[in-house]
Parts: structure tokens; C-alpha cells; sequence
């Protein structure tokens, strides 16, 4: 199973399929009941906006995770993000993160978060809301393991954050 990442930027192809699947992610968190996500639904008319900022914002790297040659999910990655009082910020954040359900649980959302890492080396941030069971354990399993067990992890207001170094993909 070849996996791959692609940035997708200046893809009009790649943010249309982004835009397509948007709805099921966004239906995938309305499901955990957290009360955030129905704000900023698949029917949101702040929708434009929100890719729009994706697309033209120098600070995020909006990316389609690819099985072979076909679109399975989307990412992205963001810089600039405030952190928490007393806190330095890390270089990366990873803002979105979607594998379609069919495509889960075969490695794709490993295989492509260890892609990701690699291409953006530096200190990284990973948060998840603790109402989002699988998304803790995807995050703590994909981390530890990227990693080997070298992370630290905090749990603060319902969320629970990685901290990390990746390393440069060496070829």
C-alpha cells in the first residue's frame, strides 16, 4: 500500500475534493456530541471563509493524503499557533486531520502523519478533545510509536496535547 502526501495549495482539483469531503468530517465530529463542532457544520455560510483562509494563509500547509493515486483525506498543518500561558510555541500544529472511514484502520492515518512529520521536522503539537476517545488513542499510538515513547503529553481543559520532534525524512 503506497501512501503518499501532496500539498495542494495551488490545486484547484485537490480543494475541491477537500471541499467534497469536508461534509464527512465535519459529521464525523458532530458525532462525539463536544457542542463544538456544530458551529462550523458542513452547512456553515462561514464555509468559504474558512478554506479560503486554508488556502491564501502563508502559515498553513493544507495537504491530501493519497492512497496509490486516490484522494483518501486531508490535513493541515499550521504554524503561528498562541500557546498557552508560560508555554513556548511549537512550530507545527496539526489543525485538520481526516482519513475517509473506509480507508481507516489499515495504516493510511499512520503511514501519512509519519509523511507529515517528516516533511515538516521541527517541534509539533497534536491535540485532542478527550470527548474524542479515538482520536487519543490514534494521536498517543501514532506519536509514541513516530517517536519511540519521546513525547510529552499534557491533559488540560477536556484536551489532551503531544508534544514532540520530528526529524527531517532522510532519502
Amino acid at each position: 500500500m503506497l501512501i503518499s502526501i501532496r500539498d495542494c495549495r495551488h490545486s484547484k482539483k485537490d480543494r475541491q475534493w477537500i471541499q467534497d469531503v469536508y461534509g464527512e468530517y465535519m459529521e464525523a465530529l458532530s458525532d462525539l456530541n463536544t457542542g463544538l463542532f456544530s458551529v462550523i457544520g458542513a452547512d456553515n455560510p462561514h464555509k468559504d471563509e474558512i478554506f479560503a483562509n486554508w488556502f491564501a494563509n502563508d502559515q498553513s500547509h493544507p495537504l491530501v493524503i493519497l492512497k496509490e493515486f486516490e484522494a483518501v483525506g486531508f490535513a493541515l498543518v499550521s504554524r503561528q499557533r498562541i500557546p498557552p500561558a508560560g508555554e513556548r510555541s511549537a512550530d507545527f500544529f496539526m489543525s485538520e486531520f481526516f482519513v475517509r472511514k473506509q480507508y481507516r484502520r489499515a495504516g493510511v492515518g499512520r503511514d501519512a502523519a509519519t509523511l507529515i512529520f517528516d516533511r515538516f521536522a521541527g517541534e509539533w503539537e497534536i491535540l485532542e478533545y478527550t470527548r474524542n476517545p479515538g482520536a487519543v488513542a490514534f494521536w498517543r499510538r501514532v506519536v509514541a510509536g513516530y517517536c519511540g515513547g519521546s513525547f510529552v503529553e499534557r491533559s488540560r481543559n477536556d484536551e489532551i496535547r503531544q508534544r514532540f520532534r520530528s526529524r527531517p525524512a532522510h532519502r
